[in-house]
């Protein structure tokens, strides 16, 4: 009996989706629940999985084509049926190659990259999904072993000056259209300060065993961050409100997202009730969602929401930075890497970790008194953690 393929319901408000890669191809064998497609949205990925066993007969539409909620994208045979030759990749298909450690996924970009690097794919561990190889595998396979000579004063001769056209995802197209609507329907101001990390690092240090033998997981700086937040927003609940037309929504709880790089780039996830988490909750929310984040396995309802956004620019090496917030939300606390510089204590000049830390606001709610004030708390909260413990 034939069987449609049909673009499931995605998410509220949802209509369009991009049809990502087809994880099984024309004539193949399907068990029910096997994975067939990745769904992209502006948000996520889905996958549809196989509502019968059976073959795939037709593919109706290829990866990078649009398609709405509802549209038939393929068609199988239920049950077992004559076996299909299967027809070899085309170049909306990503190319299959085995390797010593099985069935091995290259993506199209990634296999004209190698052909033109002469990189031998086969060597190559996938940094996409489920192991796939990207082209940016292929980038650091071929930068890492470059070996310029540097005693011939000979010019280099010309590199590779083609051009690759490639669509914007969902995604990036969605960040990109909300950047731009941050810009021009907020008037932003950054303010800066910066915190010594001392007290925090060395807590850490004093109970990191301890905490992991508890609760088997790493005590992080996230967790004191978000703790530091809460009680800012608490004492400037501007910062924590939106504008809503004429009016102003203020939130008596604190969803905080917290910006992760995935597999198919930077997502915001959302701790849901903050306020009300231990230390080591907040530490497995964020680890789960940071695992999930690069298998794209994030709900689209994770994403949805948020009062206040941390991003941690810090992680990739940034050591100051502007972050742009996310509408609707009046505020977002960059965080920056670590470093360590002479800073003058109590008349003293002493070498200690410091951070900068930037909260970007919305001027229209939040003034710069406010602004700096909320910084100021975050900053004491965290050289001096335990008066987040006794609430003072």
């Amino acid at each position: 009996m034939a069987v449609n393929l049909i673009v499931p319901e995605v998410g509220e408000s949802i209509t369009e989706v991009e049809i990502g890669e087809w994880v099984k191809k024309e004539g193949d064998r399907v068990n029910q629940d096997d994975i067939l497609v990745m769904i992209e949205t502006d948000k996520v990925t889905v996958e549809l999985p196989s509502p019968v066993s059976g073959q795939i007969t037709k593919i109706i539409k290829a990866q990078g084509d649009t398609a709405s909620v509802g549209d038939i994208i393929g068609e199988m045979e239920e049950g077992e049926g004559p076996a299909a030759e299967a027809p070899a990749a085309s170049a909306a298909q990503p190319a299959v190659t085995d390797s010593g450690a099985g069935e091995q996924r290259v993506m199209p970009a990634a296999q004209r990259a190698a052909a033109q690097a002469g990189v031998d794919v086969s060597t190559l561990e996938g940094s996409g999904p489920g192991g796939r190889v990207l082209k940016e595998d292929v980038t650091s396979a071929k930068a890492k072993s470059a070996s310029p000579d540097r005693s011939t004063k000979a010019p280099a001769p010309m590199g590779d000056r083609s051009e690759e056209i490639v669509p914007m995802t969902p995604l990036r197209r969605k960040v990109a259209e909300r950047l731009v609507q941050a810009q021009q329907s907020a008037a932003l101001l950054t303010t800066f300060n910066e915190v010594d990390m001392s007290a925090v690092m060395d807590l850490r240090a004093e109970h990191k065993d301890n905490f992991i033998k508890k609760y088997d997981i790493k005590l992080g700086f996230m967790s004191f961050f978000i703790k530091a937040v809460v009680d800012g927003l608490k004492l400037i609940p501007q910062i924590n409100a939106e504008i809503r037309g004429t009016d102003i929504v203020y939130r008596n709880y604190y969803d905080i997202g917290v910006a992760v790089g995935g597999g198919r780039g930077l997502v915001v996830p959302i701790i849901r009730n903050a306020e009300s988490l231990s230390f080591s909750e907040i530490e497995q929310t964020i680890t789960d969602f940071g695992q999930r984040a690069k298998a794209n396995k994030i709900k689209l309802e994770e994403l949805q929401g948020g009062t206040f956004t941390i991003s941690n620019g810090g992680v990739y090496g940034s050591l100051l930075s502007t972050p742009i917030i996310n509408p609707p939300q009046s505020g977002i606390l960059g965080l920056h890497g670590i470093k360590k510089r002479p800073v003058a204590i109590n008349g003293n000049v002493e070498v200690r970790p410091m951070m900068y830390l930037a909260l970007t606001y919305d001027h229209r709610i939040v003034d710069g008194r406010e602004a700096v004030t909320f910084v100021n708390r975050v900053k004491d909260c965290i050289e001096n953690p335990a008066r987040m413990l006794v609430e003072i």
